[in-house]
């Protein structure tokens, strides 16, 4: 390990060795992201990406089917983390954690392994933290989409999630009770069969692909074959994450790599609870700010579509003119999603945020796709400036021209991130809320109940067993 430290010393975190301490703060966060992060595969069940993952996860099932696919039924491991994945990122309404969707990759992998192990609740919600610290720790040393130079926007041409596997993988290992030495080659080999960093493409071709960013759930399956294999005798490659130049960074193709930035002060300070954002909305999160100053707008002054004119919206200068966001003929609810001004006219018509937001009906409303024609995304001239300031800053503004006046409304910091105003960390009550909104009508009441009490409670009194029970509409009935 000597020879290796960047990779030895995330072995060493991801196996507790020495055994790390996760603060009760930590705990608690981790926990609100794995209730969060159900709610959202709850909500998306019937979606079509929800369809599609069901319908691999029966591909993958094989004849022992014991592990729970969130709000469909069973199947094997392999089927559950892949699907839950998928569905948890399908309506993009999930956490999101540095360096981006990473929650989805974490969660679902945590809670197939820790099913499978009849592992308790709270060393899973320890899993998923440590894993979420794992992806946040490499975001701080790699290239970001809000790279700024001389007040500019400076996009690397490769970027992506692909760093995730890491954190997939160093949840499950934890949950298998893997030693430092047997955590490194799981890491080592998680590095050699990463995904690549798509999200360019994505953002530049359209219609963009509907496996968005890359496919999470393949993710998910890389991330657990790492960690059986490793246990079955494959060797990992110790010296791949401290060879910038023939190893991980490269194959990812990030330009800044601060290897210091990942091992620095890792087991005794936590950084991912700073970098978590919950979404009120099921969009991309470019936009909430901007949807928040006109969801206020248009309800303090009674505004109905037909009265608006036009609607100038400012805001992140690094997504403008971004074809994936800037794309306005909706053909799936994946372009939804994403097409900044449809999701501008979807607040302008007052949908409540959930996943009705996702229903066809709304998705090809023939009003939404009208105000669409009236509406512009600019980029907000304090953007960078903000952004140098703090690291949730996202100035949005909207202007929304109805009954010959202009109305305005701005806002600093979206809901649901951590910065200088309270107000916009969402609460326990508010997280708690989104996931009653998106389990109704999936599981039974008595089952959202104990789940919430599970995730928010005594976390010690429960096992994941228990938890999946209550998420598996085949099963518990009261």
């Amino acid at each position: 390990m000597t020879s290796a430290p960047v990779l030895g010393a995330l072995a060493a975190f991801a196996a507790g060795a020495p055994p790390v301490a996760v603060p009760v703060s930590v705990r608690e966060e981790a926990a609100r992201v794995v209730l969060d992060s159900i709610g959202c595969a709850l909500a998306a069940v019937e979606t079509p990406a929800g369809r599609i993952a069901r319908s691999y996860a029966d591909v993958l099932a094989g004849p022992v089917r014991d592990t729970t696919v969130i709000g469909v039924g069973r199947s094997s491991l392999h089927g559950a983390a892949y699907a839950n994945c998928e569905l948890v990122a399908a309506l993009d309404m999930a956490p999101i954690n540095q360096p981006g969707h990473v929650a989805p990759y974490v969660v679902a992998t945590a809670l197939a392994v820790a099913e499978r192990g009849d592992r308790a609740l709270a060393e899973t919600v320890d899993a998923v933290a440590v894993g979420l610290e794992v992806a946040q720790r490499f975001a701080s040393a790699m290239d970001t989409n809000r790279a700024v130079v001389d007040d500019r926007p400076v996009l690397s041409p490769v970027m992506g999630f692909a760093s995730s596997i890491f954190a997939a993988a160093a949840a499950g290992t934890r949950l298998r009770d893997a030693d430092q030495t047997l955590t490194a080659d799981v890491l080592g080999i998680a590095a050699a069969t990463s995904p690549v960093n798509s999200l360019r493409s994505w953002q530049l071709h359209t219609h963009s692909t509907s496996v968005k960013y890359g496919l999470g759930g393949g993710l998910v399956q890389a991330a657990l074959h790492a960690v059986l294999a490793a246990e079955l005798g494959h060797r990992g490659d110790r010296m791949i994450l401290d060879d910038a130049t023939h190893g991980y960074p490269a194959f990812i193709g990030t330009r800044r790599w601060e290897p210091e930035q990942i091992t620095r002060g890792l087991g005794q300070q936590w950084t991912f609870p700073a970098g978590t954002h919950l979404k009120p909305y099921p969009h991309c999160r470019v936009t909430h700010g901007v949807f928040d100053a006109l969801a206020a707008l248009v309800e303090r002054e009674d505004l109905t579509p037909g009265e608006i004119e036009s609607i100038t919206a400012h805001g992140e200068a690094w997504a403008t003119g971004v074809p994936t966001y800037m794309n306005d003929e909706i053909r799936l609810p994946v372009d939804a999603q994403f097409s900044f001004r449809h999701g501008i006219s979807v607040v302008a018509h007052r949908v409540p945020p959930g996943k009705a937001w996702q229903d066809p009906a709304v998705v090809h409303d023939p009003s939404v796709t009208a105000l669409m024609e009236r509406i512009e995304w600019r980029a907000h001239e304090g953007w960078a400036d903000a952004y140098a300031a703090h690291p949730s800053a996202r100035p949005a503004r909207v202007e929304v021209v109805a009954r010959g006046t202009t109305f305005v409304e701005e806002r600093d910091f979206p809901r649901g991130s951590p910065s200088p105003d309270p107000a916009t960390t969402f609460t326990t009550d508010e997280v708690v809320a989104k996931f009653r909104h998106n389990a109704a009508g999936v599981v039974t009441a008595d089952s959202v109940d104990r789940v919430v009490t599970a995730l928010t409670g005594r976390l010690s009194t429960v096992t994941v067993r228990d938890l999946m029970a209550d998420l598996d509409p085949t099963g518990r009935t009261s």
